[in-house]
């Protein structure tokens, strides 16, 4: 356990020397959000950003309202993290698992660093492991803990049910962070009505081999949430293509989605180191907030 914090930590460190470097010290705004919470209703007055109005309210007739806003010192963070068997591709020691444990952990410490509250769902098809919400060094220890101690119940997948479990759980606005292979169907609608309540970003791992598989002849899958065996032939060019066109239009499918509900959307593949594309997030989410 030493040993993951110091590699977390080294991580961490890594990250938020960068992120000051180029970002002139804004790297907690991941965890922050908007950093408001809704507080009240009042008339729109000339100059109001559109966004803000009420139109339920305001759709009774009885004038145009806009919502006012105040901030929030104890937003939480909840990491909303995948465990299901079809995580359990990559190299070893690098599978999409790994790759996902990590990126929780050490966005964990950066929030605890930062003085956010830090929450965990490990959900498979049924919740696996959950930590509400503290502030702390003691709650990161807990947090780590979670993460990577935790043997699965299940293998099975069921994004839904992760969904509607957090939408019932977290009823005050928090940062939402999902850390998923997204590899599911019919999750849509809880996807969105938590990005509706709370500011979301929605990691998805991926692996080479989901979307290039390897002209190997007859071969053996084992389908790990199933617990099955079955012998394809990826000697067909069609099969191939059949995996890669799938891939992609998954995941342009998934891209939309974030695009369309202001759900900020990051791309890590197994074979990559997981710094880089964590500081582009940092930058996207430091515009997005300058504009709003």
């Amino acid at each position: 356990m030493n040993e993951l914090f110091h590699k977390l930590r080294k991580y961490e460190i890594m990250i938020r020397k960068v992120a000051n470097n180029h970002l002139q010290g804004e790297y907690q705004s991941l965890f922050k959000g908007s950093g408001l919470e809704f507080d009240d209703l009042r008339p729109y007055q000339y100059g109001d950003d559109i966004r803000t109005i009420e139109w339920k309210v305001s759709a009774k007739g009885h004038g145009t309202f806009v919502k006012t806003f105040r901030e929030d010192k104890e937003q939480s963070v909840f990491f909303l993290l995948d465990i299901s068997g079809s995580q359990d591709i990559g190299q070893p020691g690098n599978k999409k698992i790994d790759q996902g444990k990590t990126i929780a952990g050490v966005l964990t410490l950066a929030a605890v660093f930062e003085g956010s509250q830090v929450g965990l769902i490990s959900y498979s098809d049924k919740k696996e492991k959950l930590i509400l919400p503290s502030k702390g060094s003691k709650q990161g220890v807990k947090m780590i803990r979670g993460i990577f101690d935790h043997e699965n119940i299940s293998l099975k997948t069921d994004l839904n049910s992760m969904f509607m479990f957090a939408l019932n759980l977290i009823k005050k606005r928090a940062v939402i962070v999902i850390i998923s292979d997204f590899i599911d169907e019919g999750y849509e609608r809880p996807f969105r009505a938590l990005a509706e309540r709370h500011d979301v970003v929605a990691i998805q791992l991926t692996d080479p081999r989901e979307s290039a598989l390897p002209s190997l002849g007859i071969i053996p899958v084992f389908d790990k949430e199933k617990g099955k065996t079955t012998w394809v032939n990826t000697a067909f060019g069609s099969f191939s293509k059949k995996i890669a066109d799938t891939f992609t239009s998954e995941r342009e499918h998934l891209k939309d989605i974030c695009k369309k509900n202001q759900i900020n959307y990051l791309a890590i593949d197994t074979t990559q180191d997981i710094v880089g594309p964590l500081l582009e997030l940092f930058k996207y989410r430091n515009k997005s907030m300058k504009r709003g």
